[in-house]
């Protein structure tokens, strides 16, 4: 991309969002020029199920946008972006559902797995420069390092919704050209409105509030401001840009995240301890239908962190301000 940043056209698919109103907020405070547009909702039958490791659902959410199975919805959906992306030089789809703790559902896969096929399609029939889609670093699952590799494990249904989108993407890319195709994964997002980090300020300032021992483990927790930013210097980065990139770190250990959210210095748990409780909270909540997943992997996060590799940002210089410990610090004195 070439021209002028200033000079760019915007639409933020799913704007009203969480994530998609930051990013249109960045970029009008900017003053460039952003069309909000609300995401339409989808349904998609390929459900992966829990043991499902094979690239089939990702291979029928492709049919399904390459309208092979499709239904009226979908045909009309893409339609009605490719219409609606004329015109534009980048479109950010920051839609989808945020529902760590809900199952499978047709809803959930439609939202997450097919819509970024349906939209990145609809934006290169449109002439759209860049595409830029919001996934999330869960689709890495548990593993200690969090990067930018195709490696994905993810271990809930709302994680496996967010990989079968980059799956799904990866299947069509090479028909996309000559769009730029970039999957950006979000890491741990808090914002002073979001329940997340709502009940994280509540826990925090709570005698529960611990860490394993020592307490210096990286976290990806990381502020809406500086994702919005990222976003945005992606979007409209002159030169070209992985198929995949990950959020960059805002420099905070386990520790440093509680005590700014709740005022006050954790409790340190032995590791042996905070393993086995871990340990006995999946298989109970396998049990269930990994419905205490979500709560499961908030609580392993708060205590063990999860360490990021320094991907494509680091080494073109786009890092953002820190300002989570700081977002965290005016949530809490707000609450």
């Amino acid at each position: 991309m070439s021209a002028d940043p200033a000079q760019l056209r915007w639409l933020v698919l799913g704007a009203s969002g969480f994530v998609g109103s930051a990013i249109v907020d960045e970029l009008k405070q900017r003053g460039v020029t952003v069309v909000a547009m609300p995401a339409p909702r989808l349904r998609s039958a390929a459900l992966s199920g829990p043991t499902t490791q094979s690239d089939q659902p990702a291979q029928q959410i492709v049919a399904e946008a390459q309208t092979q199975v499709a239904g009226t919805a979908i045909l009309e959906c893409q339609e009605a972006l490719r219409t609606a992306f004329a015109g534009f030089d980048v479109v950010v789809n920051a839609a989808g559902l945020a529902t760590p703790g809900d199952g499978e559902s047709p809803e959930l896969t439609g939202a997450n797995g097919l819509l970024p096929t349906v939209a990145a399609m609809a934006a290169r029939d449109a002439g759209v420069r860049r595409f830029v889609h919001l996934s999330s670093a869960s689709v890495q699952g548990h593993r200690r390092v969090i990067d930018e590799s195709a490696d994905r494990a993810p271990f809930s249904a709302y994680s496996r919704s967010k990989a079968l989108g980059e799956q799904a993407l990866e299947l069509v890319s090479a028909q996309l050209a000559p769009l730029s195709l970039v999957t950006v994964r979000a890491t741990s997002v808090q914002g002073p409105s979001r329940p997340t980090t709502q009940s994280l300020i509540k826990v925090a300032s709570s005698p529960i509030a611990s860490v394993a021992a020592p307490g210096n483990f990286v976290t990806p927790v990381s502020s809406i401001d500086a994702l919005a930013w990222f976003v945005v210097e992606t979007g409209q980065y002159a030169g070209q840009v992985p198929a995949v990139i990950l959020q960059p770190w805002e420099g905070l250990s386990v520790s440093d995240v509680l005590t700014a959210a709740g005022g006050r210095t954790p409790h340190r748990l032995p590791q042996f301890l905070c393993r086995w409780i871990l340990s006995a909270g999946y298989f109970t909540s396998r049990l269930l239908g990994e419905k205490l997943h979500g709560p499961l992997r908030r609580v392993e996060l708060m205590w063990f962190g999860q360490e990021q590799t320094p991907g494509w940002a680091a080494s073109v210089g786009l890092i953002p301000h820190s300002s989570i410990a700081t977002l965290l610090e005016r949530a809490r004195e707000q609450k």
